[in-house]
């Protein structure tokens, strides 16, 4: 974990026109700078960034953020990966905080795995076009492929020498750890206990992670194999799970967010070749499976996934694995088969770029259907094996849920009740059954779940009462987010001269909780901030390693107007903009929102009152008289009479 030191270091070097404006061009209009949004094609610019307040929003689409959230957005890193790149383009160096032993010995483990990458990268491309061994055999090999040397330098392509430790011992030259160089796979312990070249006589294709670094490598043979497989992949690491990565997608994100489609096939070349076509928004499974992982990294770019896969009979089973779980990702899946003998390497090449395109516009099949036709095929006039096809196609019409996709389920039914040569509406009424079920599963576990929680509030004492008063549901959020706005605003300007605004703040909220645990969250992740000496702002907490904390704080300060700086000017003397209100706005959201609580709280009493015994109401009766006692201190210091 980086450090709160080295993550307040970082935002406080943060210059958001700085980070935003090397990918939006942006122009100055009063306070704020304008721009044409990157995250949805737009001719009027809505795009708004406030250098006051380090936040952007673009009021047509609606996005909003940070500069880690923009470069989590538009670069689609993660949360530490944006650290990091801010860390190294303000030169801050990365503490990171106490770990134990373990967690230090693994964070060493993948630094040092990507450093052996870095190097390893470096020298295989070196090879393949440096070397006479490179350029006769695997440069030429790959030329007559059809592949280019600015896409071979893009792709970082490389190649192992046909020698038993050609890398091992550039490796060993240059100090890298013996012990850890069989985990990248490029080095493998022989039988003799030697260290020696596992990729020998291999084109190498780097895989990057999202950041652009090296965690792996998938070497092929040159031609076609023998006995050899013709792919070698690195071994799983503490920085490569093949279930989590999709070769190419580093350089495909911002084409994918453009085209806001997601092209899917198998190999690497495949990637490569059209790319170099021109054809940027595509990824590569790696030849295995799709996983739930891999779907989710798709699901950050796009809900549109084609997938283009060989058209013989491995190509389709292939294709049609992880269809449910695509569905249940919110995917919007269809399937291009090439023609039998290709695959989407020399197809591209055989017919061009246009033709392709065309081919794939004119051939996308819908992915539910297609899957039904190659299941009906298999069962040919099998009644039992039919009946299962239609319980698996209800099945999979089911995952579509949501509000939006109704239309889609609907159309699935008609078109698949016509297939199958079933009645329409006892296809929906299967569909709807699998859909109660599941319903019915899910209140099952909301109903124990609600029988514990009122055992839990049935053992309560009376005398617990008064302390549980302040749980009482409300579901205006208006004056809770009110007083949170302004702690961020004013937290740490001085109340008096013994404590701060954000000091005064917990002592009167001190008997309270919010009734929105997210802004409960809110509020004492500010006060842990404020604690442990970390000054907490609007600003600070923007960068904080939460999302729904950075959400919220954005959420709480970007307006979509503001006064404008000239009725200073027109109000001469007034001082609207630049007077101090903070010690009235802390002042009044604070007992607005106390008063909202006691309003609960009488509602409360009062109840229990109708239906108490006697005995009992007399000590609800003290109780309404010490919250009116309250309120009139509140509402005198507000000068303010409340009518109920």
């Amino acid at each position: 974990m980086i450090s709160p030191n080295t993550i307040q270091q970082i935002t406080n070097h943060i210059d958001i026109l700085d980070i935003v404006g090397e990918f939006v061009k942006l122009k100055k209009r009063g306070t704020n700078y304008l721009g044409l949004c990157p995250f949805h094609n737009e001719k009027s610019p809505s795009f708004t960034v406030s250098p006051a307040k380090e936040i952007y929003k673009c009021f047509g689409c609606g996005k909003s953020g940070n500069s880690i959230g923009f470069l989590m957005e538009h670069e689609k890193y993660s949360y530490v990966e944006s650290l990091r790149w801010l860390a190294a383009r303000y030169n801050i160096e990365v503490e990171e905080t106490e770990s134990s032993a373990e967690q230090k010995l693994l964070n060493q483990t993948a630094d040092s795995l990507f450093a052996i990458n870095h190097f390893a990268q470096k020298f295989l491309s070196s090879q393949l076009t440096d070397s006479a061994e490179g350029q006769n055999i695997a440069l030429s090999y790959l030329q007559e492929r059809g592949f280019r040397d600015a896409i071979i330098q893009k792709f970082q392509i490389g190649y192992n020498p046909d020698i038993k430790d050609a890398l091992t011992k550039a490796l060993l030259d240059n100090q890298f750890n013996a012990e850890i160089l069989p985990k990248t796979g490029l080095v493998a312990m022989r039988s003799n206990n030697e260290l020696a070249d596992n990729y020998r006589g291999r084109i190498i294709f780097p895989i990057h992670n999202n950041s652009g670094k090296v965690i792996g490598f998938g070497a092929r043979v040159i031609g076609k194999a023998d006995r050899a497989p013709k792919y070698i992949n690195t071994p799983e690491n503490e920085i490569y799970s093949k279930s989590k990565i999709l070769y190419g997608s580093y350089f495909a994100r911002q084409a994918i967010d453009k085209a806001n489609e997601c092209l899917l096939v198998e190999g690497y070349t495949d990637v490569v070749s059209l790319h170099q076509a021109g054809i940027e928004n595509v990824v590569a499974s790696g030849g295995t499976s799709l996983t739930t992982d891999q779907l989710r990294l798709i699901k950050k770019y796009t809900s549109n996934l084609t997938i283009i896969y060989d058209g013989d009979n491995a190509g389709i089973k292939a294709a049609l694995r992880g269809l449910d779980m695509a569905l249940e990702e919110g995917l919007n899946v269809k399937l291009v088969l090439i023609p039998d003998k290709e695959d989407p390497d020399s197809y591209v090449n055989k017919v061009g770029v246009t033709a392709f395109n065309e081919f794939i516009a004119a051939n996308k099949k819908d992915f539910i259907l297609f899957q039904l036709e190659v299941m009906l095929k298999e069962a040919g006039n099998d009644v039992a094996k039919k009946s299962a096809v239609a319980n698996q196609i209800a099945e999979t019409i089911s995952k579509l849920n949501k509000a939006e996709d109704f239309t889609r389920q609907q159309d699935y039914i008609k078109q698949s009740a016509h297939l199958l040569k079933i009645d329409e509406s006892g296809l929906t009424h299967l569909v709807n059954k699998i859909k109660r079920d599941k319903v019915s599963k899910d209140e099952k576990k909301q109903v124990a779940d609600d029988l514990l929680l009122d055992q839990q509030l049935a053992a309560r004492q009376p005398e617990d009462v008064l302390d549980d008063s302040q749980l009482l549901f409300n579901r205006d959020e208006a004056h809770e987010k009110n007083v949170l706005r302004a702690l961020l605003e004013h937290g740490l300007h001085k109340w008096d001269e013994e404590i701060t605004m954000a000091e005064y703040v917990f002592n009167e909220l001190d008997q309270f909780h919010f009734d929105n645990p997210q802004l409960e969250e809110l509020f004492e992740t500010y006060k842990k901030m404020f604690v442990d000496g970390l000054q907490p702002t609007t600003k600070t907490m923007l960068y904080h390693s939460n999302e729904s904390v950075r959400n919220l704080v954005i959420q709480l300060s970007m307006q979509a107007h503001e006064l404008s700086t000239k009725w200073d000017e027109k109000m001469e003397g007034m001082f609207i903009l630049n007077r101090d209100i903070s010690r009235q706005d802390i002042l009044m959201s604070v007992n607005y929102y106390k008063l909202r609580k006691l309003k609960k709280m009488f509602e409360e009493n009062q109840h229990d009152m109708e239906n108490a015994p006697l005995a009992e109401q007399m000590r609800l009766i003290e109780l309404h008289q010490h919250l009116k006692t309250i309120e009139r201190e509140i509402t005198k210091q507000l000068g303010t009479v409340i009518i109920r």
